[in-house]
C-alpha cells in the first residue's frame, strides 16, 4: 500500500469511527462538508485536515469517500477543488458511501478516464461495528482494485468481501437495507398486534426469539432500543427510505417483480414524510404504535 497519507473525506455518524481506525495507519488527511467537525476530529486523531476535497486528493494515493448519497459524492468531484483536481494518475478511490450502482459506474467510468482506480465498497454494521473495526464491506471493483483495496479496508471492517464488479456493493447494501426495512416494519406491526391482544412486548419477543420469526430486528435493536424506551439516532429514517428505493430500482433494472420491497418502500417513505427528516429509522416502528394505540416499551 501507499506510504503517503491516506484521504478520508465524510465525517458522519459512521465517517468519523471508520476514519479513525486509520488514524495510525501511515497518517491521514481529513475533510468534512462541516469544517468544525473536521477541525475536531483532526484535533482528537493527529490528522491533518483539508481545505477542500481537492487538498485532500493531491495528499493521498488512496481517497476514501463516506458520505449520505451518490448524489453527494459526483457533487465534489469536479471544480477547482474538487477530487478531479487533486487526484493523480495511479490513485484509487473507495466510495463506502450507501450509493447507488448507476452513479458508481458512471464514476468509474470517468476515472478510468484519467488512470484512476474505483470501487463502491458501502459497510454494514453500525456505529458500534465501525468503532470496533467489525463492519462487513462488500466491495464492487475488479479483481486487481480490490487486491490493492483490501488491506486498508480490513482495518475497518472484519469481513472485506469482494461481491462483483464496479456497482455490485452498492446493489447488495442496498438490498441489504431494504430487507432490514421489511424486518422493522414487520415486527412493528406484528408486535403492536400482539400487544393489542394482550401478549406483553417483552413476552412476545422472548418467544419469537427462539422461533423461527427471530431476526436481527427482533433480538437487537427492538429489545435495545424500544423496549428501553431509548431510541437513540444512529442512522436516519431518511437515508433508510433513499436505500430502500435504490434496491427497487436496481430490482426493475434487472425485470424482478418487487411488490413486497415497493409497498416496504411506500410506508416507509410514508413514515418519513410524517415523522421528518431527523428522524431514526427505527422510529418507523413510533409510527405504527401510534397508530395502533400501543406501546411495545415495557
Amino acid at each position: 500500500m501507499s506510504h503517503r497519507p491516506t484521504a478520508f473525506l465524510g465525517l458522519g455518524a459512521i465517517g468519523a469511527p471508520m476514519a479513525a481506525r486509520l488514524a495510525g495507519v501511515g497518517g491521514l488527511v481529513v475533510w468534512n462538508r462541516t469544517r468544525a467537525r473536521a477541525e475536531q476530529f483532526a484535533k482528537a486523531h493527529g490528522a491533518r485536515l483539508a481545505a477542500t476535497p481537492r487538498d485532500a486528493a493531491a495528499a493521498a494515493d488512496v481517497v476514501i469517500t463516506c458520505l449520505p448519497t451518490s448524489r453527494e459524492v459526483e457533487a465534489i468531484l469536479d471544480g477547482p477543488d474538487g477530487l478531479l483536481a487533486g487526484l493523480t494518475r495511479g490513485a484509487l478511490l473507495l466510495d463506502c458511501t450507501s450509493g447507488d450502482p448507476a452513479t458508481s459506474r458512471r464514476i468509474a467510468a470517468r476515472l478510468a478516464e484519467r488512470g484512476i482506480a474505483f470501487a463502491d465498497a458501502p459497510v454494514s454494521g453500525g456505529t458500534n461495528g465501525a468503532e470496533a473495526g467489525t463492519l462487513t464491506i462488500m466491495v464492487g471493483a475488479d479483481d486487481e482494485t480490490f487486491a490493492r483495496s483490501r488491506p486498508l479496508l480490513e482495518h475497518m471492517g472484519s469481513r472485506v468481501e469482494h461481491v462483483g464488479p464496479v456497482g455490485a456493493g452498492h446493489a447488495l447494501k442496498a438490498v441489504n437495507n431494504a430487507l432490514l426495512a421489511v424486518n422493522i416494519l414487520a415486527v412493528g406491526e406484528g408486535l403492536a398486534g400482539l400487544v393489542k391482544a394482550g401478549v406483553p412486548a417483552r413476552t412476545a419477543l422472548a418467544v419469537l426469539n427462539v422461533s423461527s420469526g427471530r431476526s436481527f430486528v427482533s433480538e437487537t435493536l427492538v429489545p435495545e432500543r424500544v423496549l428501553t424506551g431509548a431510541w437513540p439516532r444512529t442512522f436516519r429514517l431518511a437515508l433508510l427510505d433513499k436505500d430502500v428505493r435504490i434496491a427497487c430500482d436496481l430490482l426493475r433494472e434487472v425485470g424482478v417483480d418487487g411488490p413486497l420491497l415497493d409497498r416496504s418502500g411506500e410506508l416507509l417513505s410514508e413514515a418519513r414524510a410524517t415523522l421528518g427528516e431527523s428522524a431514526d429509522y427505527l422510529e418507523a416502528i413510533r409510527l405504527i404504535e401510534s397508530r395502533a394505540g400501543v406501546e411495545l416499551r415495557g
